[in-house]
């Protein structure tokens, strides 16, 4: 089972854009991805569907999807949002993390 932690503001977020967005009745989906300048990188996207493979989370009402390829680099990772005025965006922390870039947007393991 996975081991991630969505705080209150991040899910209050995800949870306005996703209501904005073609997709209102849809999930946020959580993905690990070969890219970056650190060699991975983290995806945030709205998703309709389900797959066969993914697994199912809820954080403050919002429905949120991993799907199995994913689930190891995302092993007690922490997802934040700050709206602070310099640094707004989403924040994920991943404590396995061995390096990540400046811009926060990739890591390796």
């Amino acid at each position: 089972m996975l081991n991630l932690e969505m705080t209150q503001a991040a899910a209050r977020k995800a949870s306005h854009l996703l209501a904005q967005s073609e997709q209102p009745e849809g999930a946020l989906r959580v993905a690990v991805r070969n890219g970056g300048c650190s060699g991975m990188r983290y995806e945030l996207l709205f998703d309709r569907e389900r797959r066969p493979d993914d697994e199912e989370l809820a954080f403050h009402g919002l429905r949120v999807l991993v799907d199995a390829e994913s689930v190891a680099y995302l092993q007690g990772v922490r997802i934040d949002y700050s709206d602070a005025l310099n640094d707004a965006g989403f924040k994920i922390q991943n404590p396995k993390a061995q390096e990540t870039c400046g811009c926060g947007e990739s890591f390796s393991l």
